[in-house]
């Protein structure tokens, strides 16, 4: 394995908050020395003179569509994405084809993501072919190598059988992932209720729906004291939800996603299908809030949610699936709202984007440290670019940030002390 010499780049440490000038010695596919002005023969060097090194991104949230559907995605093209993006590590979803409910196909992801451009974490089902009527069996799954439990992409219907899945994952020690959805009040929405809605005469998904099934975790979180994590926060009454239940001791985190911290269902006027995802692009004010719920720590992690679907798929505005791609956008994304805003400093986005990410899974990661992994994203946090759909890396082309000027991206990634993406203009 080739060693790697970083030099004179800005460190943003997000365990001790703080910006610091230093070289980064790699070896073996760990960081062996940090300190000033180092002076080593290696067999590669970087120059960082102005860039800013953060432990590698992680994203917790990621479809990849493999097995199953790999002509929108599959785990090679999914990985090259995300080192595009700056992360060294996904976590990908059950939601495939065959769904992802058995230790075999745990292990079919894992052995095909060894050659991947970014490490895969397997997200298991947490009921037996997503359908909500029995639960997996975790221990197994756990031991196959999946690192949390979850049926995102539909909700788990029946309280009870979720009080069972989160009982049951508490006792393997396996995180649990909820999407939080009422499936029989959104009906046949396929966008935010709202004026927009009403104006386009689409059926709408009132936040209702979102914030019912949020309390409901939170209740059963509560009552038996396992911990729950909350997928894709949109709507400003689940903020206001999970503040309440961390007051209050209850063993809950929470993730949201970039296009819920830019965009609103104003979008949707233009009836654009890449502007549909599930949950919906919401209103001003719930906007306001998750940005107000990152800040103040209510919300603690950014994920993609990446999910591909092809241009054919997206072309009809009513009748396309929901989702977009995201991993190659989200630092730029995040970069825009959180860091340009003066709202967190560097090291505060690498703890809400890597940091916060691993300790929630309880993987390895998030950290720059002498003898930990050498998983690092260098950034130029300055640099402006415009998205090209046509030029994602990604197999699908989905994303709303198409035609968007942005300001901030990686310019390496290191995973396990390898090169997995250079840019280059």
């Amino acid at each position: 394995m080739k060693s790697i010499l970083i030099k004179s780049g800005m460190v943003a440490d997000p365990i001790k908050d703080r910006v610091v000038n230093a070289d980064i010695l790699i070896e073996d596919g760990r960081i062996a020395d940090i300190q000033e002005n180092l002076d080593i023969e290696t067999d590669i060097a970087i120059d960082a003179t102005g860039l800013y090194i953060m432990p590698g991104l992680v994203d917790i949230h990621v479809h990849l569509r493999d097995p199953g559907q790999t002509h929108k995605e599959d785990i090679h093209s999914g990985c090259m994405a995300a080192a595009a993006g700056g992360f060294t590590a996904i976590a990908c979803m059950p939601n495939t084809s065959p769904v992802v409910d058995s230790p075999e196909i745990v292990s079919y992801i894992i052995d095909k993501a060894k050659t991947a451009a970014a490490k895969v974490y397997p997200i298991a089902s947490a009921t037996k072919a997503q359908i909500g009527k029995k639960i997996c069996d975790y221990a197994q799954l756990k031991s196959a190598g999946a690192v949390a439990i979850s049926d995102d992409g539909v909700p788990v219907k029946n309280a009870a059988i979720m009080q069972k899945a989160m009982q049951s994952a508490a006792k393997v020690g396996i995180p649990i992932i909820s999407h939080c959805e009422d499936m029989d009040i959104i009906g046949d929405g396929i966008m935010h209720k709202g004026i927009v809605s009403d104006e386009l005469g689409i059926s709408g998904m009132d936040r209702t729906s979102e914030d019912s099934i949020t309390a409901r975790e939170i209740a059963i979180a509560a009552a038996t004291d396992t911990p729950i994590h909350i997928a894709h926060v949109s709507t400003r009454g689940s903020v206001a939800l999970i503040r309440d239940a961390k007051a209050r001791g209850v063993n809950v985190t929470a993730e949201t996603c970039p296009h819920y911290l830019i965009f609103t269902h104003e979008e949707l006027r233009a009836r654009d299908a890449d502007f549909r995802m599930n949950p919906p692009l919401r209103e001003q004010s719930d906007k306001v809030a998750l940005i107000e719920g990152i800040c103040d720590g209510t919300i603690d992690c950014i994920v993609t949610d990446h999910a591909p679907h092809t241009t054919e798929e997206k072309s009809n505005f009513e009748s396309a699936p929901n989702g977009v791609v995201g991993l190659e956008t989200s630092l730029a994304a995040v970069l825009d709202v959180l860091f340009h805003s003066g709202r967190l400093s560097l090291p505060q986005i690498a703890r809400i984007m890597s940091t916060s990410p691993c300790e929630i899974l309880g993987v390895d990661g998030g950290r720059i440290e002498i003898g930990g992994i050498a998983d690092l994203t260098i950034i130029n946090p300055d640099l402006e670019w415009e998205v090209s759909a046509n030029e994602l890396k990604s197999k699908s082309k989905n994303t709303p940030f198409k035609g968007r000027k942005l300001k901030g991206r990686a310019i390496y990634t290191i995973c396990d002390g390898k090169i997995t993406y250079k840019y280059e203009r």
